[in-house]
């Protein structure tokens, strides 16, 4: 997929800024993968972008993904061993859902940051930033074909 097809360079550069501005206070990472198409399950899908992506590989095993398949309108949110074991029962719903209300009034970049933001303050709240703290995963949006 296209970068231009999806996101302008204004609309890739707020998403990432909001990932950055997220991840300023934490250890933890987070990802956002889009592409056109998912087959199958989509949860499946996020997990094997999870791993290929490398988000497996932090420290702390606090990286979160959200995918999105433009073309099927399938869409997850999922986060490494270390954050689900902090995070309430419900959260990654709730931020969907967060997410989800923007995206049906055509809101698509202020539902991504929206989401980036609330996974952010969960991140700083469980894994606040460290004197030594690096960022372990690019900050750029990945995309798939």
């Amino acid at each position: 997929m296209s970068k231009a097809k999806f996101l302008s360079r204004e609309e890739e550069q707020q998403v990432i800024e909001a990932i950055r501005s997220a991840e300023q206070e934490t250890g933890g990472e987070i990802r956002l993968h889009i592409e056109a198409h998912c087959n199958g399950n989509v949860l499946d899908r996020a997990a094997w972008l999870f791993k290929s992506l490398k988000m497996h590989e932090t420290e702390l095993r606090n990286g979160v993904l959200i995918y999105l398949s433009t073309e099927d309108r399938k869409f997850a949110i999922i986060g490494d061993a270390g954050i689900n074991a902090v995070v309430p029962a419900g959260f990654w719903d709730d931020v969907k859902d967060l997410m989800v209300g923007k995206f049906t009034k055509g809101e698509l970049v202020g539902g991504f940051v929206v989401g980036i933001e609330r996974v952010g303050e969960k991140l700083k709240a469980f894994f606040p930033c460290k004197k030594d703290d690096t960022n372990e995963l690019s900050d750029e949006i990945s995309y798939g074909k």
